[in-house]
């Protein structure tokens, strides 16, 4: 059964927050990607990992049940998605949480890291994560499975709305989803505003400021088959990041979290023992 917060972020903006497992074990917050949902780590917040961890999710601003304002300086402001991790860590007492950052959630992980810094926190687990976002770097480090669908997602006519993201959808993984994964995913993407959607790819973002410095442990998931964020993004991480450590899923693209969820849980566990070893 999970626990339901609702967190008062970044210009006060109401955060709703969920959490499952273990409360007195190192705690884990799991931050979603565009158009995303505390939803999409089902496999995780359901599984084994909820035994040991105090496992938490959060639905994004603009995102799932948290407020969805339609006016793009919700968005582009990089402080205030700091605040937002900030607030969760603060009104939940998280104590050194390990940040596992799903595509967008990478840079949301950078805004926080820039404005707050790494000593409260004890790792970095970046899953197809997202760290870099430039005019420059766009067919460098994103493919066809992001790019092809932006200007259809990003249309507030509902039909075409839905077919892009059908496609986006399957899109995210290599082989077929199971068909209740699917239906998950497509009904949490397609709850998110065309206009939101938008507002989220409006801002240039280079965390490699951030990257250069950090201190605590960084573990970079990476699908070889992911055609939204390129493995190329990860190599940049690695390249950038002193304390980054790869782990390659050869046959995954996107979600290794839910392609491979026995694994992934069986990774995110062993790191977030060794963050405080």
């Amino acid at each position: 059964m999970a626990t339901k917060h609702e967190v008062s972020g970044g210009g006060n903006l109401r955060l709703h927050v969920r959490e499952w497992g273990n409360t007195a074990g190192i705690p884990i917050l799991f931050i979603h990607g565009w158009s995303g949902s505390h939803l999409a780590w089902r496999h995780q917040y359901e599984g084994s990992l909820a035994d040991e961890f105090r496992l938490v999710a959060m639905d994004l601003r603009g995102h799932g049940m948290s407020d969805v304002p339609l006016e793009a300086d919700h968005y582009t402001d990089a402080q205030l998605w700091a605040d937002d991790i900030a607030a969760i860590i603060g009104e939940l007492h998280l104590d050194r949480p390990v940040l596992v950052g799903w595509s967008y959630g990478g840079f949301v992980i950078g805004d926080y890291l820039r404005a707050y810094g790494s000593s409260a926190i004890s790792g970095v687990n970046y899953v197809g994560g997202g760290v870099k976002l430039t005019q420059a770097s766009l067919n460098m480090l994103y493919g066809p499975g992001l790019l092809s669908y932006i200007e259809a997602a990003t249309q507030p006519d509902l039909p075409t709305n839905i077919e892009a993201m059908r496609q986006f959808v399957r899109e995210l993984v290599a082989r077929p989803m199971a068909e209740v994964d699917f239906e998950y995913a497509l009904a949490y993407n397609i709850i998110v505003p065309a206009e939101v959607r938008a507002a989220l790819l409006m801002r240039e973002i280079d965390s490699d400021d951030v990257l250069q410095h950090l201190a605590v442990p960084v573990l970079v998931s990476q699908g070889k088959l992911d055609q939204h964020v390129l493995p190329a993004m990860a190599e940049h991480i690695l390249g950038v990041c002193p304390t980054a450590k790869a782990s390659w899923y050869e046959a995954v693209a996107h979600m290794p979290f839910l392609e491979d969820p026995e694994r992934f849980n069986t990774e995110l566990s062993a790191f977030a023992r060794a963050t405080r070893s």
